[in-house]
């Protein structure tokens, strides 16, 4: 009955939101929607490694590497990578005697790796390191990408990884009645907390409970951002006098103007895509920063740039 009253005073609270404030009851809407099919999204495999624990005498170990919306992706490229990790399990039969690891990570860590193999490498590279660590192992430096993105059923991967069942709500018996809907929601998010991340630091520790979510740290400095392929004329008047700068800057891995930062002054041209590229061009004439214009070609993946030769003063 308690439950029943609750209900019935969250939706009378978002009842009211809705007459009172139509806007923030839409974006409430579809915040939680969106939340909603982060959570119930399944994993899906990607990626599959064999590797073997160092002077093990059993089978393989199988790493299947999988991209879950429901992993968080990092908060920046230098900040720790947030990773879901399955139980080890030990499968035997008609012979065979192998063990299996699910890791997950948030489909963007995946992405990034397809449109880049060294950082596709590295992502394995941590990956092992972190199932040494996190399940105590010693791994030999062989492995291999098996031809196939999944070892073992789809539904027992899920499972594995999935681990529990959605978090309720708990409230006391002493809960009081009126709350308003921001209390509503934090109490129902509270339960969740006990999931948050932990950062997995490069010194070995024995975590005591297995989370569900972790984070592991790479101990590499950041890869250099590449300099784009770019062509720059410099376009006269009649009487053969600059007036104009013309910059064309390919960027195939861009695929949207959003990506891009661009800054002009008088003297140079800096744009930067953050993880993918950067220039910072010297222009051969002062320009007048003020009527610059810059247009992207989204079929080309082209930044045209044009930037007018500054007037010398009087």
């Amino acid at each position: 009955m308690a439950d029943a009253g609750l209900a019935a005073q969250l939706w009378s609270l978002l009842d009211e939101l809705a007459e009172n404030d139509p806007q923030s009851y839409r974006r409430l809407l579809l915040q939680q929607r969106a939340e909603a099919e982060r959570f119930f999204s399944p994993p899906e495999p990607q990626l599959c490694l064999r590797a073997r624990t160092a002077g093990a005498v059993g089978g393989p170990l199988f790493i299947n590497i999988c991209s879950w919306k429901r992993v968080p992706a990092p908060k920046a490229p230098t900040e720790p990578t947030p990773v879901s990790a399955g139980p080890l399990e030990e499968v035997s039969g008609e012979g065979d005697l192998y063990s299996i690891i699910d890791i997950a990570y948030n489909p963007d860590v995946l992405q990034r790796g397809e449109e880049n193999p060294e950082k596709r490498e590295h992502l394995i590279h941590l990956t092992l390191k972190f199932v040494e660590e996190r399940y105590n192992l010693i791994l030999s430096d062989w492995y291999t990408t098996e031809p196939f993105k999944l070892k073992g059923s789809l539904e027992t991967m899920q499972q594995r990884l999935k681990g529990r069942q959605m978090p309720t709500l708990n409230l006391s018996q002493n809960t009081k009645k009126e709350l308003t809907l921001d209390q509503l929601l934090q109490t129902m998010e509270a339960e969740d907390c006990r999931s948050a991340p932990v950062l997995l630091k490069d010194e070995s520790v024995t975590q005591p409970k297995a989370h569900l979510i972790e984070e592991i740290t790479s101990t590499e400095m950041p890869e250099e951002l590449s300099t784009p392929l770019y062509n720059i004329i410099t376009i006269k008047d009649a009487n053969s006098k600059p007036f104009k700068i013309e910059l064309k800057v390919e960027l195939p891995k861009v695929s949207s103007v959003s990506e891009c930062d661009l800054r002009i002054s008088k003297d140079d041209v800096i744009i930067e895509v953050p993880e993918k590229y950067k220039l910072q061009l010297d222009l051969p004439e002062f320009v007048d920063e003020e009527t610059a214009t810059a247009v992207f070609n989204t079929g080309k993946r082209v930044l045209f740039i044009t930037l007018p030769v500054a007037k010398p003063d009087p």
